[in-house]
């Protein structure tokens, strides 16, 4: 009898040992709301992995060697998987990693064990990515081919590395030389990282809410009611300042798009192109208040055509931004943005020719239209008294034969 009972208590223990052990075992499941739609994804156990507060060369090694003897190819496959479904650019998808890693590890827990999951998940999708520590700090940089202004970077090999994480710290970040690069060589890490985004995700449409836009032109008031979403300026809260084909190039999301561009378009059914590119050009000029960006963030910050639709202030750069996106989308006529020691404007190439102010660029013809308010009222074909004798730089040609 006693010892039926030992069994049955062995056998028991036994089964409880085995059930604690596969919840040990088990992944967790994270669910994350991304823009479009839902990112599910599992952590196995065995990439959860214990790392210091303060990031030293040895507990970076450390870490690595943990993880990659782990199973975080269902992660990095999910990953992969919901960048080509939703076609994610390398900015947009880099959100959606760091979206992933907080999950994990908590940024405001341990912020070494956060860049960590970044930099290795960055990786193993396919990324350059780089680690450097210093004065108790981790620095996160990825290998950029691009023109980009505004953030650090750093020089391995020949080849550019751009700061991705140099805000987190603010005036703590030091000079390049303060941080020792992390030599250790990742297979999959190969690519180059863009900051082009063309393309942002199809948002909720009840993550819009609508703003009310009014300009007068010729006598006659017009009343916008646009949708706009506050998503975009979380996108865009880290980045940097792109060269300008780049810059120029951000569009407009489907629902704000759909609530501007074709009541634009039917305000100017009858008008000819002069005088519809006039609309467009009073349209930025005039719908939006003005203030440079010192006073509005405290630095240059160049807006997206849809965050200056959504910002109450805007400058002459984002003014310039939107002007072209709207010319580009209801006319695509040529266009060449010029950089003035202290302004952004732009000049359009007509179907015909029109009076007034020019320049020859690559011996074609472009009329002056400037979409930032001035002192004077100009029309198109104006350009500023106070701009005539200063030299400028075509920084931007936007050509639409070459883009077809």
């Amino acid at each position: 009898m006693k010892e039926n009972a030992y069994k049955y208590f062995s056998i028991a223990v036994l089964c409880i040992c085995i059930m604690f052990s596969f919840i040990r075992t088990k992944a967790q499941n994270y669910s994350l709301e991304f823009y479009t739609g839902t990112f599910n994804f599992s952590a196995e156990p065995s990439i959860v992995i214990n790392t210091p507060i303060n990031a030293t060369s040895e507990t970076v090694k450390h870490f690595y060697n943990e993880i990659n003897s782990g199973d975080y190819t269902g992660l990095t496959k999910a990953l992969t998987a919901y960048k080509e479904k939703y076609k994610l650019n390398d900015w947009i998808y880099y959100q959606l990693i760091r979206k992933t890693a907080e999950l994990i590890s908590p940024k405001a827990k341990n912020y070494s064990r956060y860049t960590l999951y970044k930099w290795f998940l960055l990786n193993k999708c396919g990324y350059d990515a780089r680690l450097a520590v210093g004065n108790g700090q981790i620095i996160f940089y990825v290998k950029n081919n691009e023109d980009i202004s505004d953030i650090p970077f750093f020089m391995i090999d020949d080849r550019k590395y751009m700061c991705l994480n140099y805000h987190d710290y603010g005036k703590l970040f030091q000079q390049a030389n303060a941080y020792k690069p992390v030599n250790i060589s990742i297979p999959e890490g190969l690519h180059a990282f863009s900051y082009k985004v063309t393309r942002l995700p199809d948002f909720k449409p009840e993550s819009y809410v609508e703003k009310d836009v009014d300009f007068s032109y010729k006598q006659k008031n017009y009343h916008f009611k646009l949708k706009v979403n506050n998503d975009v300026q979380a996108i865009f809260a880290n980045y940097p300042g792109v060269d300008f084909e780049s810059y120029f190039n951000i569009p407009l999301s489907r629902e704000t798009y759909s609530s501007l561009i074709p009541i634009l378009k039917k305000n100017v059914k009858n008008l000819d192109q002069k005088k519809g590119v006039d609309y467009l050009m009073r349209f930025t000029r005039y719908a939006f208040l003005y203030e440079n960006d010192q006073d509005n963030f405290g630095k240059e910050k160049r807006l997206s055509p849809e965050q200056t639709l959504l910002n109450k202030y805007s400058d002459c750069d984002d003014r310039a931004a939107l002007f072209f996106y709207l010319v580009k989308e209801i006319y695509n006529l040529p266009m060449v943005a010029l950089l003035y020691p202290t302004h952004l404007t732009m000049a359009v190439q007509f179907d015909k020719p029109i009076k007034g102010d020019f320049l020859i660029y690559k011996g074609q013809k472009y009329v002056f239209c400037e979409p930032t308010p001035q002192l004077q009222d100009l029309k198109v074909g104006q350009l500023s008294a106070q701009l005539k004798n200063i030299a400028y730089k075509v920084v931007y040609n936007y050509d639409p034969l070459k883009r077809n």
